[in-house]
């Protein structure tokens, strides 16, 4: 049987002061081990000091980059430009994929080579790694997205190259907190070829400071808002309507079952598996 060409998918993980999240992230990209998949993992590090280049020196695959930025997304950016893949996608320090996440994400690339945007389930995780809501996506509606929320989480979601070197899509530094949003509206006015994995590949870590219900986040959400036609505005009611529509048809408000591992503080070297019998879409940080 012939072996598939290898894809390298570059991630990148912008980092200040998090050494110890770090390491976690850190730990979840270097086992994604499979053939035919080549993974980079580079850190754009805000001088934080010699901690972080301790927490990934077990992680000879890391790519370590210590220079000031201009925030996250700066970060980001920066980091895409070294970047060398053929699928780019962006880590947090808070964040981890789970096992196999980024074979699915390389297979599902192959079988699909008219996508170029790809979106996936993602979990909602405590700071001991303890579940806490499952976050299943459909390809988001540019309306809804453009004028009420981005439902989907970059740490599940991987664009083709060619969109950010190609078509010149990038994160925008003028945006502090929505800057992932503005990405994602911009693709969808321009029509970019979009799909979506029923598949949890990774966890995003909510510790207790809702960064999307800070001030700065919702002026900037207002912001973007305002960017959409007036008549776009006026109809959000209908936007969230439909949103909630699929979300039902689509059964995501009754998750299944499942289990996950991840790495945790307590057990940074091997992953701990978590069971999920009662699953919940409800974000109580988000919506309570």
């Amino acid at each position: 049987m012939t072996q598939p060409a290898p894809l390298t998918i570059s991630i990148v993980t912008p980092s200040y002061k998090q050494p110890a999240w770090l390491r976690l992230c850190a730990a979840s990209v270097a086992d994604q081990v499979a053939p035919g998949l080549v993974v980079e993992h580079i850190v754009h590090d805000s001088l934080s000091g010699p901690e972080v280049e301790e927490a990934v020196r077990p992680f000879p695959n890391v790519k370590l980059y210590s220079e000031k930025d201009q925030g996250m997304y700066d970060a980001v950016r920066r980091g895409w430009d070294k970047a060398t893949g053929d699928i780019f996608c962006w880590l947090n320090c808070d964040e981890q994929y789970l096992p196999g996440a980024l074979h699915e994400v390389a297979e599902y690339f192959r079988n699909h080579p008219e996508v170029d945007l790809l979106f996936a389930d993602a979990i909602v995780v405590d700071g001991a790694g303890a579940y806490l809501c499952s976050r299943q996506v459909l390809v988001p509606h540019l309306y809804h997205t453009w004028t009420c929320q981005l439902h989907t989480l970059s740490c599940a979601t991987f664009f083709r190259r060619s969109l950010l070197r190609e078509r010149g899509f990038a994160l925008d530094k003028r945006w502090r907190d929505a800057g992932d949003a503005a990405l994602i509206v911009g693709m969808l006015r321009a029509g970019v070829r979009t799909g979506y994995l029923r598949r949890y590949l990774s966890t995003f870590g909510d510790n207790g400071e809702n960064r999307g219900l800070r001030p700065l986040a919702i002026k900037e959400r207002g912001d973007l808002r305002g960017e959409a036609p007036k008549w776009v505005q006026s109809l959000d009611w209908l936007w969230k309507l439909l949103h909630r529509l699929r979300r039902f048809a689509n059964g995501l408000y009754h998750p299944k079952p499942f289990a996950y591992d991840i790495y945790t503080e307590s057990s940074p070297q091997k992953r701990v598996h978590f069971d999920v019998p009662k699953p919940t879409f409800y974000w109580k940080a988000r919506m309570g």
